[in-house]
């Protein structure tokens, strides 16, 4: 479809960054899923799992005629820290790390120019985001799939995804769905 890209981003728990893209204006799809590693298809459990070396990321689908790229990766570096590394507030490991998954040179070069003017304008501290090309993603388990919006009153959602999105809706509630 005419005006559809995709971005693979990786924040901490996937469930965050699923709960809050799912809820932007021009984002089409919302996958959590595994990418970023070395070995083949994994599973959750790989993931946590001694030697792994993926991460817990989404794949952002959107309609490039009503959000751009720039916008995406605003509302990435303002959502997590991507100043510590392999660690989001209480989640740590390599599974959690910052990490951006281009699909393009294009791309790359927004997300050069989304570094300079958004990220290091937000965070004092150097940016630890690790930015690659996307070699596969695979999606998550069905369970994991929207998982706020099937699970409100989970423990994890009610302490660290509702401050999120709260946080979410105050400082980005022009590009609200």
């Amino acid at each position: 479809m005419a005006g559809t890209e995709s971005i693979v981003l990786g924040g901490g728990c996937f469930w965050c960054l699923d709960a809050l893209y799912r809820r932007v204006k021009g984002v089409t799809n919302v996958t959590s899923g595994y990418a970023g590693g070395e070995s083949g298809k994994p599973s959750y459990w790989d993931l946590h799992s001694p030697g792994n070396t993926h991460a817990e990321v989404v794949q952002v689908t959107f309609d490039s005629r009503q959000i751009d790229l720039h916008t995406i990766l605003g509302i990435f570096w303002a959502m997590h820290d991507p100043t510590t590394l392999n660690k989001q507030m209480y989640d740590e490991g390599p599974e959690y790390r910052s990490i951006i998954l281009f699909n393009s040179k294009e791309q790359k070069k927004v997300i050069d120019q989304s570094i300079e003017d958004t990220a290091k304008e937000l965070w004092s501290k150097p940016i630890t985001t690790e930015i690659k090309p996307l070699e596969e993603f695979w999606p998550a388990e069905d369970y994991h799939q929207d998982y706020f919006n099937k699970n409100p009153e989970q423990g994890y959602c009610q302490v660290i995804i509702n401050p999120k999105l709260a946080k979410f809706k105050h400082k980005f509630s022009h590009l609200l769905k």
